[in-house]
């Protein structure tokens, strides 16, 4: 649950990491300086006053920072958000009669383009999805992508499967999945990214590398999986 004290307490934290003052990260993101004082979280008559959508995105463009890290700031949240994903993953026995395998959401690369499919943070949203064995029963928080066409080769063929875990942390040189505003779904390298632009490469050198703002990304998620 979303509280007031707890995403300024993310703020603050966010500050902190970046070794920064309040002051200085609102300074960072192009806001006033006064933005994040203590005084300003709360009205007049002492109402709470929650820092905007567009003051949160700003400071995260500034900061590199990805919504998901930005939530696992807010206290309590990261523990709760994560066992609720953790109860839609279903541990099943293996072949052997070990607990070694996850049921996960298996989803296809046309499915990822349309609306809906997806919450904010990247995950599948609602129920109904097929399934299939993931034989990495460590992950709690991931789904599958079935690979459709030649573009991804020669690392990923039209019908493998990949993994994706969208709260992993990403760098540069990872590969990745990334869904833009648009619809458009696509596995890249992460080649750069900065406050101003998602660099990618393509893995098939027939296809062209890309570049995106930020703004342009719905969101990205790291492979860390692929049955090859």
């Amino acid at each position: 649950m979303l509280s007031h004290e707890g995403v300024w307490a993310a703020i603050d934290s966010l500050a902190e990491k970046k070794r920064l003052t309040p002051s200085g990260l609102a300074r960072a993101a192009g806001l006033d300086p006064t933005s994040f004082n203590k005084s300003k979280r709360v009205t007049g008559v002492g109402r709470p006053r929650w820092p905007s959508t567009e003051s949160v995105a700003r400071v995260l463009r500034a900061t590199d920072t990805s919504l998901e890290e930005f939530m696992a700031l807010i206290p309590g949240f990261r523990g709760a958000a994560k066992a609720a994903r953790k109860n839609t993953l279903r541990a099943v026995p293996d072949k052997y009669g070990t607990p070694g395998e996850l049921q996960v959401p298996l989803i296809g690369f046309a499915q990822a383009g349309v609306g809906g499919f997806f919450d904010d943070g990247g995950f599948p949203a609602g129920q109904g999805w097929d399934e299939i064995n993931f034989p990495n029963g460590d992950q709690d928080a991931v789904y599958a992508l079935e690979v459709s066409g030649d573009s991804m080769l020669p690392l990923y063929r039209d019908g493998d499967i990949i993994i994706v875990a969208p709260g992993a942390t990403i760098r540069k040189g990872d590969r990745v999945v990334v869904r833009t505003l648009d619809g458009e779904v696509m596995a890249k390298l992460l080649a750069r990214r900065s406050t101003k632009a998602i660099e990618l490469q393509s893995l098939n050198p027939e296809h062209p590398d890309r570049a995106f703002k930020p703004e342009e990304i719905d969101w990205m998620a790291r492979i860390i999986w692929a049955s090859q």
